[in-house]
């Protein structure tokens, strides 16, 4: 029977790291896992400003403050832990929420979606079978508060204003957008358009647009037009201590391995600590260990893994003033927020923690689609385009070639103009977690890093790619590139914005992957329906025209054209490329051959044997769906 405790507050013990005050338990029950206990609620910190590893949090000082001088927030907490010791690998899971909700909840556990209630929620249950303490902590304060979502309520700054820009590009038309802070100046803003990312802007006229009567809103009676990239600058008051979300995950994570995940629980119950970030979160992590939390407020290490997943060479606005932490960046979008902004080879994002002695194990893992909107080769080259960099020895750079970023499609969507990419990640994000938890606990080495090189003629300028001009299909001609942008003099230093929109310099250097004659690319870890293909996946793929813009890159989504299923068929519509059955007998010598590269990528560590009969089955499945169509 569920155990419910209503607003019961638990003191922290009296060793624990002063960061937290008390834990707040909502709920609690057992799960129905045997030998699992699922717990809610809230951890309540205060953190002293003055404090060597709290300088670093912008505007802390500027924050409210209690009778003891110290700034209070609080985070909502999940945890699944095994209440039976021998059910537990020691390892604690930190899933760092993408916009307040689970990632590597769903990514990992195959069938699993994020209600994470009842049995059916769990899909396979992965990471439970495996022992994790699995843990869900907020860390963005501007995410809904709302059951399942996760989030970090920090302090407002007062007496504070400044500029604020937001972008507005719709996929239909529309008339209002929400300002994500309050109006300061009433009489302030400035609104223009334009049709391409580092094209001219086009001020429109203040007798065009105005402020919604609540003044939470601009309104803008022509319609805002899809495919148009609109920004409206405002003066804005009131910003958020958004950096505490690091300090919350830091001092959270440090308390649970010192003291337990709650107060009354083993203190040795967490022996080692994880954290796994897709995409925003990814890149949330990439901050964090750049800007130096992995140290605790006593110099000690957080986290001892980390893994930064589909992130690109992405950092972003966490720990700035009126920072908007779920803006990102593309080739045709949010160009002009700091997204991908040195440094990006992984020595340089974790100068800090290597000084501070706290560098963690690191896995970065990026697909092809990260590679043409994400920036992902800079993790790997040098910022001037000049030659490869290795990555240091507690470092792995992987590299999955033709998948798109969220992993699994494969059909149509209205927004994009060729059919999304299906190549499924989920296979090989298990065999990866259970290389990098073999890493922390017992020192076993990964595999090696596997990525496109410059000097081997695997990472290449999008002009001297070679693809083949298959029929009907929309090729993308160029990649994201991001620009070194300028925000003012005191932004490095204080985290404040002078210049919005900022000022853009040059752009870093962009590479992407070499492909075949098929279009599918050569480098990389190859998953098993790449190493015999029956499409053409990418990473990329182009924005509808129903959505505008159809020459540009719709951002985060692959593309996949099927071979011919015969030559005849191929020879009629002019396709270059080799027919199925040209390739394969019949399905059964088709899923053999599949079945024989899983069993080589589970030799190398990149498949768990445990898995191969899924695999296989599910290239089956996309067999049966190509000669069906």
């Amino acid at each position: 029977m569920p155990r419910r405790v209503l607003a019961l507050i638990l003191a922290a013990a009296p060793f624990a790291p002063a960061a937290v005050t008390r834990v707040e338990i909502t709920h609690r029950e057992d799960l129905p896992v045997a030998g699992f206990e699922r717990i809610e609620g809230k951890v309540h910190f205060a953190i002293d400003p003055k404090r060597p590893a709290n300088k670093a949090i912008v505007d802390l000082a500027l924050a409210p403050r209690n009778a003891q001088g110290l700034v209070e927030f609080a985070s909502d907490l999940l945890v699944f832990r095994p209440k039976d010791a021998a059910k537990s690998n020691g390892t604690a899971l930190l899933d760092i929420a993408n916009r307040g909700r689970p990632t590597a909840w769903t990514m990992l556990n195959s069938g699993a979606n994020s209600n994470m209630r009842s049995l059916t929620d769990f899909g396979d249950n992965f990471i439970l079978k495996q022992g994790y303490t699995f843990i869900l902590l907020g860390w963005q304060f501007d995410v809904a508060a709302a059951p399942g979502s996760f989030k970090v309520y920090a302090p407002i700054v007062p007496n504070v204003s400044g500029p604020v820009r937001m972008e507005i590009l719709p996929n239909a038309k529309q008339t209002v957008d929400s300002l994500p802070f309050p109006l300061a100046d009433a009489n302030s803003g400035v609104l223009t358009v334009r049709d391409a990312p580092y094209g001219p802007r086009t001020i429109i006229a203040k007798a065009q647009w105005h402020y919604s009567a609540d003044q939470k809103q601009i309104e803008y009676p022509a319609g805002f037009t899809p495919g148009r990239i609109y920004e409206f600058v405002y003066t804005a008051k009131e910003p958020s201590v958004s950096g505490l979300g690091s300090a919350a995950v830091r001092d959270y994570m440090s308390y649970a391995k010192k003291t337990g995940v709650v107060p009354g629980l083993a203190v040795n119950e967490i022996k080692r600590t994880v954290a796994f970030g897709n995409s925003q979160s990814g890149r949330f992590l990439r901050t964090f260990i750049h800007e130096g939390f992995n140290a605790d407020e006593q110099g000690k290490q957080v986290f001892e893994g980390v893994w930064a997943q589909v992130a690109g060479g992405g950092h972003g606005a966490f720990n700035q003033r009126f920072v908007q932490p779920g803006r990102t960046t593309g080739q045709y979008t949010g160009s002009f927020y700091p997204t991908d902004q040195a440094p990006f080879a992984p020595g340089l994002l974790m100068a800090k923690a290597t000084a501070a002695g706290v560098a963690p194990k690191l896995f970065i893992v990026n697909g092809s689609q990260e590679y043409w909107g994400r920036a992902a080769g800079l993790n790997h080259i040098a910022e001037d385009g000049s030659k490869d960099l290795d990555p240091p020895a507690n470092v792995r750079i992987y590299f999955v070639a033709g998948t798109q970023h969220g992993g699994g499609g494969g059909g149509a969507d209205s927004r994009v103009q060729n059919l999304t990419n299906s190549m499924e990640w989920t296979y090989f994000l298990r065999a990866t977690i259970t290389n990098m938890n073999a890493w922390v606990t017992s020192n076993t080495l990964p595999p090696a890093s596997v990525f496109p090189r410059m000097d081997k003629g695997q990472l290449v300028p999008v002009s001297s790619l070679h693809f083949p001009q298959i029929p009907g299909f929309a090729i993308a001609n160029y990649a994201y590139a991001p620009r070194r942008l300028d925000f003012g003099p005191e932004y490095l230093t204080k985290g404040i914005v002078a210049y919005e929109p900022p000022h853009a310099g040059g752009a870093y250097p962009v590479l992407v992957p070499s492909v075949d004659a098929d279009g599918n690319e050569t480098s990389g870890i190859r998953l098993p329906e790449l190493v015999f293909p029956l499409a053409t996946h990418t990473g990329w793929n182009l924005r509808s025209p129903s959505v505008g813009a159809p020459d540009q890159l719709y951002s985060l989504i692959g593309s996949q054209v099927a071979f011919a299923r015969t030559k005849a068929e191929r020879e009629k519509t002019g396709d270059p490329r080799l027919s199925i059955a040209e390739r394969y007998r019949n399905r059964s010598e088709y899923v053999t051959k599949v079945e024989t590269a899983a069993r080589v990528l589970a030799t190398q560590k990149f498949l768990l044997e445990a898995d191969l009969p899924r695999v296989v089955a599910l290239a089956g499945r996309h067999w049966d769906a190509v000669m069906m169509r």
